[in-house]
């Protein structure tokens, strides 16, 4: 190991046990940020709160853009380099749910706080851990909350400002809230489909084998599941969510599928994709429903290999500091990076659970340690321990 990378390692400890000063400031932000709803499209309350926060640091260009995005730029001692750290703001919850945060003595309850609230409160505070730690990168870190990033946001606003802007981006860390030990560095093909079948108003319920859009849902999945799927490369089916229907004793006129297609092939992806459609409009034309095939998100498979600098240099300060790794592909903004052959990772900060819940809890102890994480992460970049040349 080298020298300047051998000192990171040993400083990791003490970084873990300094950001604890700040455990009051992180949380407030985790707080105030998981109360303001931000279902996808409309994050626009979260962003303001976000920029607020970076023009108090007195950070550089505080700004947002077409799409929603909410930046600053901490400014490096020379800024010939630009390291992008991103978090999305997005969450599943709608805005008429109850935000409210529970803070106990070792855990936070709420919707959201795991995805993303952790991630986006520890974006806010950045620039006062490095303040208060008294780190001075040399390259600018570019902080950012990135907007339309779940579902059918599709990760829009972080393909977005990597379409747009000006500044030639070195690297890139996607920081979640959960789960502490995950780190991604690639990505696999995927494709996020709906099928939604209705029963037009002028249906002949008289007709042979006249049976409801439920029944004809139903069909539509069996033939899903007969889709005969390779173990090489790994392809999987997730049937996400199905609904339909609106009582006990009415034929449901109206039903729809969600499901995704993820595989470590992107051709795979495409022909499973044009099978799940002809199959709907097949079982459509049996039943004489109308259908809507709609693709709403897709992810071509790639990233960094196991051995890039990136990925073994995040390892070695993962096993510092006594995280357990699970390493996993990811289908989250890791994509937007890959897509323009830009080196990041995608890392968790704490454990948590009933993720996506209304009960959604996230541990406060590891938070200190996945902090930690980061910060050497961000070291390890800036001092071209990353670099593939190393």
């Amino acid at each position: 190991m080298e020298k300047g990378m051998a000192h990171i390692i040993s400083g990791l400890g003490d970084l873990e046990e300094r950001i604890r000063d700040l455990r009051e400031i992180i949380l407030a932000n985790l707080v105030m940020l998981s109360e303001i709803p931000a279902p996808t499209f409309s994050e626009a309350a979260r962003m303001e709160f976000l920029v607020n926060r970076f023009t108090e640091l007195q950070l550089l260009n505080c700004s947002t853009d077409e799409v929603g995005n909410g930046l600053g730029i901490i400014p490096g001692e020379t800024g010939d380099r630009n390291i992008l750290i991103v978090g999305h703001m997005d969450t599943v919850f709608d805005a008429k749910v109850d935000h409210t945060i529970t803070v106990e003595p070792h855990r936070i309850i709420g919707p959201g706080v795991g995805d993303n609230g952790l991630g986006l409160a520890v974006i806010a505070t950045l620039p006062l851990v490095l303040q208060h730690l008294n780190i001075k990168p040399k390259s600018n870190i570019i902080v950012m909350g990135s907007a339309q990033s779940l579902g059918m946001g599709n990760i829009r606003g972080l393909r977005f400002f990597l379409d747009h802007t000006d500044l030639p981006i070195n690297a890139g860390i996607c920081v979640e809230g959960v789960k502490l030990g995950r780190i991604s560095y690639s990505s696999i093909g995927m494709m996020r489909c709906g099928i939604s079948f209705s029963v037009p108003e002028q249906y002949d319920w008289t007709r042979f084998g006249a049976v409801g859009a439920i029944v004809t849902i139903n069909d539509a999945i069996n033939r899903i599941l007969e889709i005969p799927l390779p173990k090489r490369p790994k392809t999987n089916i997730v049937l996400g969510s199905i609904s339909g229907g609106t009582g006990f004793n009415t034929i449901a006129t109206q039903a729809s599928l969600k499901f995704e297609i993820r595989s470590e092939s992107g051709r795979m992806v495409k022909n499973i994709g044009q099978k799940t459609e002809y199959i709907a409009h097949e079982v459509a034309s049996h039943s004489g429903a109308d259908v809507d095939f709609r693709i709403y998100a897709q992810r071509r498979p790639g990233g960094i290999p196991f051995s890039h600098p990136l990925a073994r240099t995040t390892r070695e300060i993962m096993k510092a500091l006594d995280i357990p790794q699970r390493i996993t592909p990811s289908t989250s903004e890791l994509s937007a990076f890959i897509d323009k052959k830009i080196p990041a990772v995608t890392l968790g900060l704490t454990n948590g659970e009933n993720l996506n819940q209304m009960n959604e809890t996230i541990d406060i102890e590891p938070i200190f340690k996945g902090v930690a994480q980061l910060l050497g992460l961000i070291l390890a970049i800036d001092g071209g321990h990353c670099d593939e040349s190393k």
